[in-house]
């Protein structure tokens, strides 16, 4: 950095553009040496993920004592062994399949000159039909000789059909024309068995080495996520393996069934083309229909094949791979068509199969290497924001339908008072903190503030939610995400005083006054914890603190058991402490419940309360509705002593 302090400035000011320059001269470099590497980054990429597949395999014959030299070899042999018969079953059946195919141009035709009949009147069809003939007429090798032709009819003014013969080439160049496509997919077979065998020799070196790429400054942490990643491949990747095999069974049983020949071929690239992700499984059925139209002169197996592809691939994307490895590999579907058309365009077809094994193993290195967390927020299916940032974040656009619907997908699976907790009053919190800092002008706050209300006021309506065992469906990834990260429900979410449960006391119209404070979004919170008391049966009424010090009286004077003042910002505790003094004034006898909607060190809120004169101090609306329905609790009068209160100074001792 320049000891000119303007230099410095200006330094600092380019910083960010040298950086951006710098990051997409990196991402340039990476995909060139990718593209351009591809013979050597191919085998190397196939041979990890094959490990990741055979790892479990070495793992058992270690297990019973097998050395790991022996196991390696007899794990690779077995694999590509493997490979190799089903390189040679294919290759067997596209030769039949070629030899058969002039068979069924009959069929074909008749089918054509049908279509062409059936749809005379169609004069949009009729050309496509056309079109295709003609196509199909230029791709037809000439089977007569133009010359021969001319000479046969005598006829010397037709112009000759000349072709210039290449020179002939030498030995040498006759063999390399005929090895170069043999010793080409041999050179990366022989690759790919060489770094497979040295990973699995070399796993623990490789790891180890990993392990200090990714920062060795916690060893503990930095092994069990390297663990963890491996771990989880190569499951999902075995599992995969296994969901395409059968699906590819099924495909080639089914095919079998209806009377498609070459069901083997079929059901082999339908196995293989599965892991080509959203399309796969639509590729692999276009040849099986063809060959169905050109063998079948009805129409009956064409339907009965796509039928087949139609019913069992979303079962085994549906039903199935959501059974074996989760709802989905862990990628944002636009991740999975980006990735797919990026390494197609690097590596060709062997790129669009690999594309989602790489970028599911990009996705969890930049899940446990902190280094690679963009990895994560870009190709990752989970969502970039917690879910208080993006309640926020639709309060801020002015949305709140969204945020409804959001929150309405939740409340399948959680409680309203979970949601306004965890959710709605964490975004509140960010709300506030925005206007301290003075992010917010009055028209933004006016905004935040309407759609805070709408959003409560619509969620409001909805009974209570009794607890259900097990996961319940949410309807989308961020929804599912929000459920995840609060946890369950706590006990008290489920708790409905009915009016005979009630303490004499709180049997009132409203028994519960809620005072909002003299924040813009205090009314919000205060709102919300209205709503959750008169859900539970603690029905509320709710006032501001300037009505109140205007003089103005709550609609229900009578039968007020308890009044709760909700603050969301910093206030001065004295003015709480004179608040909470005339309220035990004007009604002698009152409970009274401070709610400070922040994250408090629980061994501070004691000496908070004290300091307040409140009957109980509360950071959370589930500790509000505990306060409210303990203080509210009728007890049997056959107790001799009252039971255990919540602590408080002033006003009566809670009810026997």
């Amino acid at each position: 950095m320049s000891d000119d302090p303007i230099t410095a400035r200006l330094l600092r000011q380019a910083m960010p553009v040298f950086t951006t320059l710098a990051s997409c001269l990196l991402v340039i470099t990476i995909a060139a040496a990718l593209y351009l590497g591809r013979d050597i980054f191919v085998p190397v990429t196939l041979a990890i993920l094959l490990s990741f597949v055979l790892v479990p395999a070495v793992r058992l014959l270690r297990r019973i004592r097998v050395p790991r030299a022996l196991a390696v070899m007899l794990v690779v042999i077995a694999a590509f062994g493997a490979l190799l018969g089903v390189a040679l079953l294919i290759a067997n059946e596209a030769a039949q399949l070629a030899a058969d195919l002039p068979r069924y141009q009959l069929t074909m035709r008749d089918k054509i000159a049908s279509l062409k009949e059936a749809t005379a009147g169609s004069g949009t069809l009729t050309r496509v039909i056309d079109m295709a003939q003609d196509i199909g007429a230029q791709l037809q090798p000439e089977v007569k000789d133009a010359a021969a032709e001319a000479a046969k009819a005598g006829s010397l003014d037709r112009p000759l059909h000349v072709q210039i013969a290449a020179a002939k080439v030498g030995l040498l160049g006759t063999l390399g024309a005929f090895a170069a496509p043999i010793l080409h997919p041999l050179a990366t077979t022989g690759l790919i068995l060489i770094f497979t065998i040295f990973i699995l020799l070399q796993r623990e070196d490789l790891r180890n080495r990993a392990i200090r790429l990714a920062g060795s400054g916690d060893l503990r942490r930095t092994t069990a996520a390297i663990d963890d990643a491996v771990s989880r491949l190569s499951r999902f990747f075995l599992a995969q393996l296994c969901l395409n095999i059968a699906f590819g069974l099924v495909i080639g049983v089914g095919l079998w069934w209806i009377g498609v020949p070459n069901p083997i071929l079929f059901g082999v690239l339908a196995a293989i083309m599965r892991f080509v992700p959203y399309v796969g499984a639509a590729i692999s059925a276009l040849l099986p229909l063809v060959v169905a139209a050109a063998v079948d002169p009805g129409w009956t197996m064409v339907i009965a094949t796509a039928a087949l592809f139609l019913v069992v691939e979303p079962i085994a994307g549906h039903v199935v791979e959501p059974l074996l490895y989760g709802h989905s590999t862990g990628l944002s579907p636009i991740a999975v068509i980006l990735a797919a058309t990026l390494w197609a365009f690097l590596w060709g077809p062997i790129g669009l199969v690999l594309a989602t094994p790489i970028t599911v193993c990009l996705v969890v290195l930049g899940r446990h290497i902190e280094r690679l967390w963009f990895l994560d927020v870009i190709l990752g299916d989970q969502p970039a924001l917690s879910p208080p940032e993006i309640f926020y974040q639709r309060m801020l656009a002015g949305d709140p339908a969204e945020a409804i619907d959001q929150g309405e997908l939740f409340l399948k699976a959680r409680a309203l008072v979970t949601y306004y907790d965890e959710v709605v009053l964490a975004g509140l919190l960010m709300a506030q903190e925005d206007l301290a800092r003075g992010a917010l002008d009055r028209e933004r706050q006016g905004e935040v503030g309407t759609s805070l209300r709408t959003v409560v006021t619509r969620l409001g309506t909805r009974p209570v939610r009794r607890a259900k065992s097990g996961r319940s469906k949410t309807g989308n990834s961020e929804t599912s995400a929000a459920v995840a990260a609060v946890g369950p429900d706590r006990q008290v979410a489920a708790i409905v005083r009915a009016q005979a449960d009630l303490a004499p006391g709180w049997r009132g119209p409203r028994p519960v006054l809620c005072v909002s404070s003299r924040g813009p979004f205090d009314e919000a919170a205060t709102l919300m914890l209205s709503q959750i008391l008169g859900q539970h049966g603690l029905a509320a009424q709710v006032m501001s603190m300037a009505a109140l010090r205007q003089g103005e009286q709550p609609p229900v004077v009578e039968g007020i058991a308890m009044v709760c003042f909700s603050y969301l910002e910093p206030v001065s505790l004295s003015q709480i402490r004179l608040n909470v003094r005339q309220a035990r004034r004007a009604i002698p006898g009152v409970r009274v419940l401070v709610g400070f909607w922040r994250e408090r060190d629980p061994s501070t809120l004691e000496r908070l309360r004290r300091t307040v004169s409140a009957d109980v101090l509360v950071t959370s609306l589930n500790g509000a509705l505990d306060a409210a329905l303990r203080f509210s609790e009728r007890r049997p009068d056959s107790l001799a002593a009252p039971a255990p209160a919540i602590p408080h100074l002033a006003g009566p001792p809670v009810p026997a």
